[in-house]
């Protein structure tokens, strides 16, 4: 397996996952090994190396995908009262795929 969890495992079907939303573009599912209660994460459909490496398909893969992101998280802070977004970048990313974690709760907790 090379670096990037999202095109090899989740977007070619080997890793099954809960879809939250889906778009031509942009896939928001539940994590597979979730860190918080509530845990989502939302990545383009293309590989895209990161948040600072959008090549090959430049910025204009930020439109849809951030507008899930938003959609997602509207709908966490509205169940929850809260929301948390982040993504990584560098050694802090595992998985060399631009993806946005959408995420409710305190770390390490079981659902």
């Amino acid at each position: 397996m090379t670096d990037d969890f999202y095109c090899e495992q989740v977007l070619s079907g080997r890793t099954p996952v809960r879809v939250v939303r889906e778009t031509d573009t942009v896939l928001a599912y539940h994590h597979t090994r979730p860190f918080w209660p509530v845990h989502i994460v939302v990545i383009p459909k293309q590989h895209v190396p990161s948040l600072v490496d959008l090549s090959p398909a430049g910025p204009a893969v930020l439109g849809e995908l951030l507008d899930v992101v938003r959609e997602v998280a509207a709908e966490v802070c509205r169940e929850h009262g809260a929301a948390r977004v982040l993504t990584n970048l560098g050694a802090y990313q595992d998985s060399k795929h631009l993806h946005f974690h959408v995420n409710f709760g305190d770390p390490g907790c079981d659902r």
